[in-house]
């Protein structure tokens, strides 16, 4: 470790020395931890991202003012669509997805180094139970929807494959989640399959510049955003792991959609048969306002538009067959060639420019007293996983359903949406439709049936609750063997008991 010496240097020069300046009051044990953290801050990167960092924040927000200009929608032959398609087409896509899964072709890269501060807990947000009836946390459904999508394969191909899963943490979820999945052993995946790895850290930074103590002892440090992945992906060779493995293409995705479809072979077989080497699944904006970025291209570039850059008047805008000009909606879902990304880490990374997070940040002040501040008080720089999109030579999107792939996890039970009871509407409407779909039908609780009301996206009433199992259908697939012509009464929980219960 370096010397206290070695450090106030290395922090002069960054122009940062102020982390030190409770030193003398430190015992051995908070000082080797303050060391231990500020010797890998390498001083002119320390420098130039305080002062990027502080110059940002001075750059006025809103929509850049020639963007509306330079923005054009996704031309028609680089976006797919899993509702608009016919049948065949879609079966195409499927079969050479599962054909690269038993291959062992396909990865699957978890983004989940946040906290859950939004969701008001301190634990990561895969560890959460939105009130399913089963009580499955969010790793545990993605879990098992590696497992069926495995399982799948095997039986169309007669393998035996893996889809190695890829976790990335950071200093705050890593210890947590490596503790979770050993306690529930892996959720019954090899554990040799399931790589966890941690993104860097940065400082938190005021406004004027400087870097903040969280106390005495500790830089208030948060994760370098979702596009801190490609570092890491080099930090902790993974690339390398999944070169050994055979793993030609990655899909990368958030911790926090409940609906999420981990190594998708319909959407896998679209990329691979169109050769797309970066592409994103996209949603259909709700409305006009929805703040969700925008997959188009600026200056004949693919990028994701923030919706804080959009203007009003833009994002109104409508096509020429009545719908908005503008609604290809981000939902942070992606696919990668394995040699674009080792291409973007070799030259494109030091490209990413960071965006500009403020925040609240909890500090120490001049006399040491620790302050919970009650208005945003710091800057944390992010890049942002989709920022590489400008990259690819060959760009796809691929349109899906919302309520079939995207309803996320953010807020705490009070908010309106995004919350654990619009996640938990979100799977038990879908799982309701797929029920219904395969010839279940529902009773009451004196016997009677309940109509076959199709439940709505974003209602809060179904008429029955039922809730299948990942390990018994991935997608809906595969449920009339089980539910057609029976009757059940509410609450259904389809999974590997119930259906073995069924079949005897």
């Amino acid at each position: 470790m370096a010397s206290e010496r070695d450090v106030r240097a290395r922090l002069q020069r960054a122009g940062q020395e102020h982390l030190l300046r409770f030193w003398a009051e430190l015992e051995p044990g908070p000082r080797a931890a303050l060391l231990a953290e500020l010797e890998p801050l390498e001083p002119e990167a320390l420098r130039e991202h305080c002062q990027r960092a502080a110059a940002a924040c001075l750059r006025p927000g809103g929509p850049p003012p020639d963007l509306a200009a330079r923005l054009r929608p996704l031309s028609p032959e680089r976006v797919g669509s899993a509702s608009r398609s016919d049948p065949e087409t879609l079966r195409l896509w499927e079969e050479e997805g599962f054909h690269q899964i038993a291959l062992n072709k396909v990865a699957v890269v978890l983004l989940a180094g946040g906290q859950g501060t939004r969701l008001g807990v301190t634990y990561p947000k895969g560890m959460y139970q939105v009130g399913l009836p089963s009580q499955k946390t969010l790793y545990q459904l993605q879990a098992e929807r590696i497992r069926r999508v495995e399982q799948l394969a095997d039986e169309r191909h007669g393998t035996r494959c893996t889809v190695p899963w890829y976790i990335m943490t950071s200093e705050f979820t890593l210890g947590p989640t490596a503790e979770f999945f050993k306690e529930h052993d892996f959720f019954h995946l090899d554990r040799n399959n399931v790589v966890m790895f941690e993104q860097r850290m940065l400082p938190a930074v005021t406004f004027d510049g400087r870097a903040i103590l969280e106390r005495k002892d500790k830089v208030a440090m948060a994760p370098d955003g979702n596009g801190g992945l490609f570092c890491a992906l080099a930090d902790h060779q993974i690339l390398e792991d999944m070169e050994r493995r055979g793993v030609e293409f990655v899909h990368v995705y958030c911790v926090d959609n409940i609906l999420v479809r981990l190594a998708d072979p319909v959407f896998i077989g679209f990329c691979v048969l169109r050769g797309a080497d970066c592409a994103a699944k996209v949603v259909e904006k709700a409305y006009p306002e929805e703040p969700v970025g925008v997959v188009c291209q600026v200056d004949g570039v693919p990028q994701v538009v923030e919706y804080s850059e959009i203007s009003l008047e833009t994002a109104r805008l409508r096509a020429p067959d009545g719908g908005l000009l503008y609604n290809t909606g981000n939902i942070c879902n992606h696919f990668f060639t394995r040699g674009f990304l080792q291409t973007v880490i070799r030259e494109y990374e030091p490209l990413l420019k960071p965006h500009v997070a403020v925040k609240k940040v909890p500090y120490v002040d001049e006399e040491g007293n620790p302050v919970k501040p009650l208005k945003p008080n710091g800057i944390k720089m992010e890049k942002f996983v989709f920022d590489v999109f400008q990259f690819a030579e060959n760009f796809m999107a691929f349109e899906v359903l919302r309520e079939d792939e995207f309803s996320p996890l953010k807020n705490a039970s009070s908010a309106d949406k995004d919350s654990p009871t619009t996640a938990r509407q979100a799977l038990l409407s879908q799982h309701y439709r797929w029920a219904l779909q395969a010839g279940a039908h529902f009773l009451d609780s004196k016997g009677a049936r309940l109509p076959e009301l199709p439940s709505l996206p974003g209602s809060e009433e179904l008429p029955a609750i039922c809730e299948i199992s990942p390990l018994v259908s991935y997608s809906g697939e595969g449920l009339e063997v089980y539910l057609r012509g029976q009757e059940f009464q509410s609450p259904l929980i389809l999974d590997e008991n119930c259906v073995r219960a069924l079949r005897s």
